[in-house]
């Protein structure tokens, strides 16, 4: 049932480099609208998944069909047309640049908005300026970021960052949004509210999400499916209960708490 409706598939993606396999028949059925996990330890190889289904790298073996469209080839910037964001493990906003204008970056992408229109300005370029900076502002408005528009992005504190980097990857108006460790760094209370924001832009902006994460209790508490690697192989897929109870996924998480 899940192979029918999926509104991103990838189809045994295996990815080798060199003697190293980093992934290896990796076959995934997000649904549209779901939000979906994929989790297992370091170097299980959920962050190449990742480059795969962006185009960052190409799969050695396999294919991915987003939306019904075989993307296995394309490079990036022609995934992120199609509507595929994502963010990073690692914060990487513009750190000289304030909230509006980091969101504002990525809205430009989306109009068309280079170099030679900001040095021969013309009535169009103007006009699709000013759409720019409302559609930023009001999506600032959306994430409640509004009231720091003007701050520069790195003095936010750190959950605020977090989402200002999801806030980001929205204005590229995507369908599917992949978030790499979007709890990573987060105390308590932050991961709470992350869950919270994760799940109302997913209704919000009507998103299908497919997250990488360690957190467990941000996983378990908002994921409806998810998928474990473990050394690049898929070592279970299933409901967030299934996955707490599966034997080789306790196993692989050495003890490691994976209950809600």
């Amino acid at each position: 049932m899940q192979q029918q409706n999926s509104f991103l598939k990838t189809d045994k993606i295996t990815m080798h480099f060199g003697g190293l396999t980093a992934v290896k028949d990796l076959s995934l059925n997000v649904n549209k609208n779901q939000i979906y996990g994929l989790i297992g330890p370091n170097g299980a190889g959920k962050t190449t998944a990742f480059n795969i289904i962006t185009g960052v790298y190409m799969p050695s073996s396999g294919s991915i069909i987003y939306d019904g469209q075989d993307i296995t080839k394309l490079k990036p910037n022609q995934i992120t047309k199609l509507g595929v964001a994502r963010t990073f493990q690692n914060i990487r906003l513009f750190s000289s640049m304030t909230v509006l204008e980091n969101v504002l970056v990525a809205k430009h992408l989306r109009l068309g908005i280079n170099i030679f229109n900001t040095i021969f300005p013309t009535p169009s370029y103007s006009k699709r300026n000013k759409q720019a900076y409302e559609e930023a502002y009001q999506l600032l408005e959306q994430v409640q970021l509004d009231d720091v528009a003007n701050e520069i992005a790195t003095s936010l504190p750190y959950g605020k960052q977090r989402r200002l980097e999801i806030a980001r990857a929205l204005a590229t108006n995507p369908q599917l949004l992949l978030l790499d460790e979007p709890a990573a760094g987060m105390n308590p209370q932050e991961s709470m509210e992350l869950m919270e924001f994760i799940s109302k832009i997913r209704d919000d902006f009507n998103l299908t999400i497919l997250m990488i994460e360690h957190h467990m209790k941000v996983v378990m508490g908002i994921c409806e499916r998810i998928t474990v690697l473990d050394h690049g192989s898929t070592i279970a897929e299933g409901t967030p209960s299934e996955i707490q109870n599966n034997q080789k996924v306790i196993e692989a998480y050495l003890g490691v708490d994976i209950g809600a």
